[in-house]
């Protein structure tokens, strides 16, 4: 019995080492074949005057009954809506962006449960403006005309990613640079580009102009200064 098990043990040794050595073979041949490679990123911007607008904008109306609130917001958004396009807003440049409506509870500090006590309904816009200077007295208009939600604002560049090549240029250039410097600091030479990837940064972002509109409802300013639309370029070369 006691050679039979000697017989097994080897039988099983013999296996694994059969099964293990191709396997070691490979995995060695694979780190050889491995290449040496540098990465880096490179980032740069390029400044825009922003040419449109974008504005979100709505009514929120309240009333007991949800047909009420309906009917109230419906009219007030009819005269918003009308007050756009007597300026100049062309309907293909006004897009729903919400609407809802929803109870609207009162809440109970001794633990009763919350009683509707009306409804509320709100509809909101977004409205493409071409003209930056027309943008304060437009917001001054719809305001008069009924909305009472100016959510924000968002400046656009019309030719963002045609401005963006100029910054894109600067980040290879940035990053080739940086590679050219750690290879000659290492000793060794920059060998074919294997990869590149980009990220983008800038465009628009949205401005809170509601406290502005509470306080100046006469005179909304408004300032498109200058955005910085950025590229960072990630790449990578053999090493010779």
């Amino acid at each position: 019995m006691s050679q039979l098990i000697k017989a097994l043990l080897l039988m099983t040794l013999a296996l694994m080492f059969s099964v293990t050595s191709p396997l070691t073979g490979s995995l060695s041949e694979a780190v050889a074949e491995t290449k040496r490679v540098i990465t880096m990123t490179g980032r740069a911007s390029v400044g825009a005057a922003p040419d449109k607008v974008e504005i979100s904008l709505g009514v929120s109306s309240k009333a007991e009954t949800a047909r009420d609130a309906l009917t109230l917001n419906t009219a007030n958004m009819n005269n918003v809506l009308k007050t756009l396009k007597d300026n100049g807003i062309e309907e293909k440049f006004i897009q729903t962006s919400n609407f809802s409506i929803q109870p609207d509870y009162e809440h109970f500090r001794d633990g009763r449960a919350p009683k509707i006590r009306g409804y509320r309904v709100s509809n909101s816009v977004k409205v493409l403006v071409e003209e930056i200077d027309k943008v304060g007295a437009l917001l001054d208009k719809v305001v008069s005309s009924g909305s009472n939600q100016i959510n924000g604002i968002r400046f656009l560049v019309s030719k963002e990613d045609e401005l963006k090549d100029e910054a894109r240029k600067s980040a290879v250039a940035v990053a080739t640079r940086k590679a050219k410097l750690y290879a000659e600091a290492a000793g060794v030479k920059l060998g074919d580009v294997i990869m590149i990837t980009e990220s983008s940064h800038g465009g628009g972002h949205p401005v809170p102009i509601a406290r502005t509109l509470a306080k100046e409802a006469n005179a909304v300013p408004i300032a498109g200064g200058e955005q910085q639309l950025s590229v960072s370029v990630t790449m990578s070369w053999e090493l010779d």
